[in-house]
């Protein structure tokens, strides 16, 4: 067990009903599929440099008419051109943009899993008991733009966590979503390197759906990165959103059972915004915890 955390039960017991209801979420083997391959090596941080351990991409298909057939799923990738890579470059929100920003949450907010989220913030005194203004709660700790250390205001939580950025093009930052993960490799953005292992013995199944990887983007190396799979955006919303909302702390870390896969959710806060969050994979039915 993740040292000095013990178990969320109640953050456990929403999370299940979130991903039960997520009637979105495509399936392994079906929908799509994955090809994790070798396990990826040591990496310094701030290093470009990783030996390729998968000679094949991570996804070896996605059924995309699948994808563009699910209204979140389809409001979603639209919003994945709208940010400047790089942080230290200023942001500009475009009327189109934030037109498609209230829609994609407009989708999202019909969905059973947000409602669900709904329900539980309200029944906790966490947002507004009105859609309206919960719609706004969602768009103001995702979407508001504010600044990691530049001159102007250059990121927020929706593009540190599901498209990704770079640290004054150096570094990658973020990048936890697996749709963007998927179109950036189909593209040759992205260079899946391998899978990263705990202990040397937890390689994961290709029905997984929570990875821990490695790979290159745009020449840039992420050491250690971590995603759900196959889940839909409004159960990752949701989920980032209600562990948000649960802490004021600087950094977050709470541990939780979700289906069969033991996790610990990091979320860091950049002030009232989401600076990132992510689950780190730490066990699951097939693999003991120590």
């Amino acid at each position: 067990m993740a040292a000095g955390l013990v178990m969320n039960q109640d953050l456990s017991k929403i999370l299940n009903e979130l991903w039960k209801a997520d009637e979105h979420r495509l399936v392994p083997g079906v929908d799509y599929q994955i090809s994790v391959q070798g396990k990826a090596g040591y990496v310094a941080a701030g290093s470009n440099n990783a030996r390729d351990c998968a000679r094949r991409p991570l996804f070896s298909y996605v059924n995309e008419d699948r994808l563009r057939s699910i209204k979140s799923f389809a409001a979603f990738t639209a919003l994945l051109d709208n940010y400047e890579m790089s942080t230290g470059i200023a942001e500009v929100v475009t009327p189109e943009e934030m037109a498609e920003n209230f829609h994609f949450l407009d989708v999202i907010l019909e969905t059973k899993v947000m409602q669900l989220a709904h329900q539980y913030l309200v029944s906790r005194n966490l947002t507004s008991a009105s859609e309206r203004g919960f719609r706004q709660h969602l768009y103001d700790i995702w979407f508001q733009l504010y600044s990691r250390g530049g001159r102007g205001r250059d990121s927020s939580g929706f593009e540190h966590v599901f498209v990704g950025e770079t640290k004054r093009g150096k570094e990658i930052m973020g990048l936890h979503n697996w749709v963007q993960f998927y179109l950036q490799e189909k593209h040759n953005h992205i260079d899946y390197k391998g899978f990263v292992a705990r202990r040397d013995k937890n390689k994961p199944d290709e029905d997984d759906q929570v990875l821990t990887l490695q790979f290159s983007w745009k020449e840039m190396v992420k050491p250690v990165g971590s995603s759900f799979i196959g889940v839909s955006p409004e159960f990752e919303f949701a989920l980032y959103t209600i562990c948000f909302l649960l802490s004021t702390a600087k950094v977050s870390r709470e541990l939780v059972m979700v289906d069969e896969f033991h996790l610990q959710i990091v979320v860091y806060r950049h002030g009232k915004y989401i600076g990132s969050s992510y689950p780190v994979l730490l066990s699951n039915n097939n693999t003991p915890l120590e």
